[in-house]
């Protein structure tokens, strides 16, 4: 349900119990309306902004993430990269090609309101400008030990067998669930529309500089006659975090042209022993710190998870019982720790070989085909950093060293 016609369905929604409500419309939260929509529920999409929004993000959409795609979904794609230019800190900068497409970038303003438009085909409905205060799973708004209530902030209550937190890392269904956070970043980022002349240099190639922070880099992504630019490092330097970008830019070339957007955002991942529900209510994407920690690359994770949570979050629906409810609850938190936890797992190690040695890791990717076709197996989705390692004894043997 759009935002336009919401109010004449207020009444309906007040009086009902919807099978599934998701918050937050992001690619976490249309793909868990998705999947909970396709099962044939009654599935209702909160989102508190207006579609489609800006959202700080590179755009990078690597091979899981098609994957993870509903099926027929077409990407607006920007570019289709084929070569990754790698330097060290501005130093050292060599390029690698490769004949098949690495990946793909998006914007994504279009790229989530695609999602969105798929899971209403689905049977979802959607509300724009509702913005969620609270979730109770006991209390006076809780009519009886199925149902959880969503409150939004004017005071109306949705009721619903089963909820999807999709909002953020700091939304609100994470602190209800008691999401724990042990890894915050900082990501700044520029929007900069740059001459055909500059814009074909880039096309079809992208940037990712090593930077001078531990664990910190940058990248530039072409998205035809627009640059995003940005970079990330551990929070508690913003400054050092915004000279890092001011000094990329500027080396880059791209000082004299005025950014479109400057925006910034904290990227959180969670805790091993963070929990992913709460009763009746799941968490996933962002809302669970469910991202790779190294890269801190989201939309693969966001979209995978949110799938999951889609499709758990039916069975907990159909529970008569908390028993039950809970047994599908932890089948959810088992799915998302054999996959996307054990990936995590990995790029946590790989997070500290690279903050202790990056020039390493440059000198590696740079020099060593079989890293390099390793990368490009990642971003294809033909295989995973926990995949890789499991393979590769040697790998295995340089990540127990970091351990220690």
């Amino acid at each position: 349900m759009s935002s336009e016609n919401a109010d004449a369905g207020h009444e309906h929604e007040e009086t009902s119990v919807w099978d599934v409500v998701v918050v937050g419309a992001g690619p976490a939260g249309a793909s868990a309306a998705y999947a909970a929509a396709v099962a044939g529920r009654k599935v209702l999409l909160l989102e508190k902004a207006e579609l489609p929004r800006y959202k700080t993000c590179g755009g990078g959409i690597i091979g899981y993430s098609r994957d993870a795609l509903p099926p027929g979904f077409e990407l607006p794609l920007q570019d289709r990269i084929h070569a990754v230019t790698f330097s060290l800190n501005g130093r050292l900068a060599r390029t690698r090609r490769s004949r098949r497409m690495l990946f793909g970038l998006i914007n994504r303003p279009e790229f989530d309101a695609g999602l969105v438009e798929q899971a209403q085909k689905a049977g979802a409905e959607l509300r724009t400008g509702a913005t969620v205060t609270r979730v109770e799973q006991h209390g006076a708004a809780v009519p009886d030990r199925r149902t959880v209530a969503v409150v939004l902030s004017g005071g109306e209550t949705v009721l619903a067998r089963a909820v999807v937190g999709a909002d953020g890392s700091a939304g609100r269904i994470g602190a209800h669930v008691g999401v724990k956070l042990d890894q915050v970043d900082l990501g700044l980022e520029a929007e900069i529309p740059v001459p055909p002349t500059v814009a074909e240099d880039w096309a079809g190639r992208v940037l990712i500089d090593w930077g001078p922070m531990p664990g910190s880099y940058g990248w530039v992504f072409p998205k035809g006659d627009t640059l995003t630019v940005g970079v990330i490092s551990a929070r508690g330097d913003g400054a050092g975090t915004k000279r890092y970008l001011e000094d990329f830019i500027a080396r880059l070339g791209l000082a004299g042209f005025e950014p479109k957007i400057s925006s910034g955002h904290l990227t959180r991942c969670r805790s091993d022993d963070s929990p992913l529900s709460r009763g009746r209510v799941l968490v996933c994407g962002d809302a669970a710190g469910l991202l790779e920690p190294w890269t801190r690359e989201g939309i693969s994770f966001a979209l995978r998870s949110g799938r999951l949570a889609g499709e758990w979050a039916v069975r907990v629906a159909e529970s008569h019982d908390a028993v039950d409810a809970r047994r599908q609850a932890l089948n959810y938190a088992f799915a998302i720790k054999a996959g996307l936890g054990v990936e995590m797992s990995v790029g946590r190690r790989m997070l500290k070989l690279f903050e202790r040695r990056p020039g390493l890791l440059h000198a590696v990717l740079t020099g060593f085909r079989p890293a390099w076709n390793a990368f490009a197996g990642i971003t294809r989705g033909t295989t995973s950093l926990a995949e890789l390692v499991r393979s590769h004894p040697l790998a295995q043997r340089a990540l127990s060293a970091m351990d220690r």
